[in-house]
């Protein structure tokens, strides 16, 4: 969908279908709403009174336009109480009208920007949420169906503003939207493709060509590269696969003499747990376990095109975890790239064990700050759900920074607690320590194993597991990958 922004009355504006709003409560309509109601001969008004339409956060209405004007329908979406609206109930508004406004093949839409004026929010922010709501609520995912005739024909979306003052912020809102929404939804992608057509080799592909395009050094380590290095918890986790392993690298540098940030995303193309064999319930959806790595080269993406003044490294241990032969069992011991030993308590808990030295290249390549990505744990989903993503970390500035881009962005985090008490339930009577902590506190002893592996470096963890999939479709998620923690990363490393 291409977005461009004119100065123009809406009602002027030449489109299938054209977008306006209504505030909850709001009985008299004025700015554009005003003017298509008085287009309409007042049948907005009608509505209200009638008390068909109220202006809830995401209802819609569709009427048509008398013949010989420039649109042939209009969408009013609602935008609840004036009090509540912020910029997510500004992106789920922007989905709900794109939405109704495709039903009947519309390709050429019109909108205003919703809240720009009287939903009191900053302009460019306000179309940054406008676009995001657009491109990420009329996703879909249809790469291996022939009859695509259900899918979102919108091709052209025009803002329109007859504020000469406002239109250049308005373009730079739209375009970081725009970055911010095509990234999550390249994430999404990814993790929607079936494991067997993203491998890990397929995964490093789709780095080196969204590297290519984003002007993002990329460079991938191969088996012997990563034996080179000492990488045994990763290489111990592969073994069991007939696919090759990969360690893909990817740095972008423009922040001067700014410290190294590095994103580490886990990278699992599909994980049956190894030996530990997962239940065949649900296993469809561990395609999806390269989820930490997706938001990873999601979020570079749109670092790179939005051109932020940050040097970043970005490290993806890219593998399969299957149960074969030669893969590794239960009792095994495994040596990491920091000289740390770990018994392998549980093959299902593998995640860990290439993240291990996934962080630890990052620290050897002088990343001062390291935050890591994963579908770690089905512990995080019982102790949140699937509306809050886990956070444990070792900084507490580092914590803020994420959460005030989180809610910048519309996205939940929630801080479990990293108590070095924990600790005790990995140690290990046969190696320094083991890859699971037993059942208490699961999502967070997986954590802190990862941990282990950072020293002293500045460090967050991101434990994804319940929010990286949506089993049905909210506002502006569609079912499937949801592409989460790329718009926070993103907007946390551009601030």
């Amino acid at each position: 969908m291409k977005i461009v922004v004119i100065r123009e009355s809406i009602t002027a504006v030449a489109a299938d279908a054209v977008v306006v709003n209504l505030f909850q409560g709001v009985k008299h309509p004025g700015g554009a709403t005003g003017a298509v109601d008085k287009a309409t001969g007042g049948l907005i008004c009608r509505l209200i009174e009638s008390g068909e339409f109220e202006g809830k956060l995401g209802e819609t209405v569709t009427l048509h336009f008398p013949p010989g004007m420039p649109q042939r329908k209009v969408i009013v979406v609602g935008l609840g109480p004036a009090g509540e609206f912020d910029l997510d109930r500004a992106r789920q508004a922007s989905a709900a009208a794109l939405k109704a406004a495709s039903r009947g093949g519309a390709r050429r839409v019109a909108t205003i920007v919703h809240g720009a004026g009287i939903g009191g929010l900053d302009p460019a922010a306000a179309a940054c949420a406008l676009a995001e709501g657009a491109l990420l609520g009329t996703y879909t995912y249809a790469a291996f169906k022939n009859d695509r005739a259900d899918g979102f024909r919108v091709e052209e979306l025009v803002v329109a503003e007859t504020d000469s003052s406002k239109v250049e912020d308005i373009e730079r809102g739209i375009r970081k939207g725009t970055i911010l929404a095509e990234s999550t939804n390249f994430a999404r992608d990814l993790v929607n493709t079936p494991s067997n057509h993203l491998t890990p080799s397929a995964l490093a592909d789709a780095a080196r060509a969204m590297a290519s395009e984003a002007g993002i050094e990329c460079t991938v380590l191969e088996r012997d590269e990563m034996e080179r290095l000492g990488m045994g918890a990763l290489l111990g986790v592969a073994k069991g696969s007939a696919e090759a392993p990969k360690l893909i690298v990817l740095r972008y540098a423009r922040g001067g003499s700014r410290p190294l940030v590095a994103l580490v995303g886990k990278g699992v193309t599909f994980d049956t747990g190894g030996i530990s064999l997962k239940a065949a319930q649900g296993m469809s959806e561990m395609k999806g376990d390269m989820a930490g790595a997706a938001a990873v080269l999601g979020a570079m993406r749109a670092v790179a095109l939005l051109e932020a003044e940050v040097n970043l490294l970005g490290v993806i241990p890219a593998v399969e975890n299957m149960p074969s032969g030669t893969a590794i069992k239960p009792g095994d011991v495994l040596k990491a790239m920091n000289g740390k030993t770990i018994e392998v308590d549980n093959t299902d808990a593998e995640g860990r064990l290439i993240l291990a030295d996934a962080v630890s290249y990052a620290v050897s390549q002088g990343a001062q700050r390291v935050v890591d990505v994963a579908t770690l744990t089905g512990a995080c989903v019982v102790a949140l759900g699937r509306i809050y993503s886990g956070v444990v970390t070792n900084d507490d500035r580092l914590f803020q920074e994420l959460v005030e881009a989180a809610r910048l962005t519309g996205e939940k985090f929630w801080r479990l607690p990293s108590d070095p008490a924990y600790k005790e339930q990995y140690k290990s009577d046969v190696a320094d320590i083991k890859n699971t902590g037993g059942r208490d506190a699961g999502a967070i002893t997986g954590a802190l194993f990862i941990g282990e592996f950072v020293g002293e470096t500045s460090w967050a963890h991101l434990d994804i597991a319940g929010t990286f999939f949506s089993d049905k479709e909210k506002p502006y998620i569609p079912k499937g990958g949801t592409g989460v923690a790329v718009r926070t990363l993103a907007q946390w490393l551009s601030a």
